[in-house]
């Protein structure tokens, strides 16, 4: 292999590395001004678009260990990677694949697991991940509000039972009770 070409696979195997996604798109058909679009909206997203040729991306892709490509990577292909939310980047891919009817998700990876087509676009449904933390802490915040306004419930009514005697019997406040001497 030619010493650019070990240079290219070196970098693209240290960018599968530091990301904890990736995801294969389909480019054919879409001008500069429009790859430049994308990679200005990834990047908001916190990922980037890089075109890799398939061969480099093979060879970086099995050096990572996540698997063979041979027969799966043709055409023209460019990888998203990030290090931030997957679903983030699925979701603009995604938007910017509808508006332009050119951009096509083939894969994806997370974690080293293999995503089809479909679970890469269920992911762009999902909210984004800071508002999943929220729901899950919401979740899980929920019985303990819903115990103390149990074990606080007896204890208001009794108040309410009293104030009740109270407004009943003239609105006096009722004596204290006398405690007796304690025994010698």
């Amino acid at each position: 292999m030619r010493p650019e070409k070990q240079y290219l696979t070196k970098e693209y195997l240290a960018r599968l590395n530091a990301s904890p996604f990736f995801i294969v798109v389909n480019y054919k058909g879409l001008k500069v001004s429009q790859i430049t679009e994308l990679r200005k909206r990834l990047s908001k997203a916190g990922a980037e678009v890089h075109v890799v040729k398939n061969s480099i991306f093979r060879i970086a892709a099995k050096e990572a260990g996540v698997g063979d490509f041979d027969g799966v990577l043709g055409g023209q292909l460019a990888v998203v990677t990030g290090r931030r939310d997957i679903s983030t980047a699925a979701r603009v891919l995604k938007t910017y694949g509808a508006e332009l009817d050119r951009l096509k998700i083939q894969f994806g990876y997370l974690d080293n697991q293999r995503l089809g087509q479909p679970e890469v676009m269920a992911l762009a449904d999902l909210p984004p991940l800071d508002v999943l933390r929220g729901s899950l802490l919401g979740l899980l915040a929920a019985p303990a509000s819903t115990l103390v306004r149990l074990l606080n419930t007896p204890a208001s009514r009794m108040a309410r039972v009293l104030q009740a005697r109270q407004d009943k019997l003239g609105g006096a406040p009722a004596p204290a009770p006398a405690l007796a001497p304690a025994p010698a």
